[in-house]
């Protein structure tokens, strides 16, 4: 039901980048969470609905230009995740090397 409030709401009042409202906006009119409005917004997207984003805020994309850079947007945040997602694991090497290990209880370490 929000889902397609959300929908709706961006269609009528915020249709194309030049209407674009911010996420706290849309928290407050829908009365939900950020995190609630990113699952929103979600859920719409996966189903084909064209919202799009930018950094004023979201907006019922008005042309395909509007989509390709949400999309653009979106794959630079995804190669920004990947990297810090391989800087974390090259950071277990450290805890490797730091961590004591304890014998295991009748292990072989005697």
């Amino acid at each position: 039901m929000l889902k397609e409030q959300l929908a709706e709401y961006l269609h009528r009042y915020h249709h194309g980048a030049e209407n674009a409202v911010t996420s706290r906006t849309l928290e407050q009119v829908l009365c939900v969470s950020g995190k609630e409005l990113r699952d929103l917004v979600n859920a719409l997207r996966r189903e084909g609905i064209p919202i799009a984003s930018d950094q004023s805020g979201y907006f019922y994309a008005k042309t395909e230009a509007e989509v390709r850079l949400t999309i653009r947007h979106m794959k630079n945040r995804i190669s920004g995740i990947s990297a810090a997602i391989a800087g974390l694991r090259r950071s277990l090497a450290a805890f490797d090397d730091m961590q004591i290990r304890l014998p295991l209880e009748g292990g072989d370490d005697s």
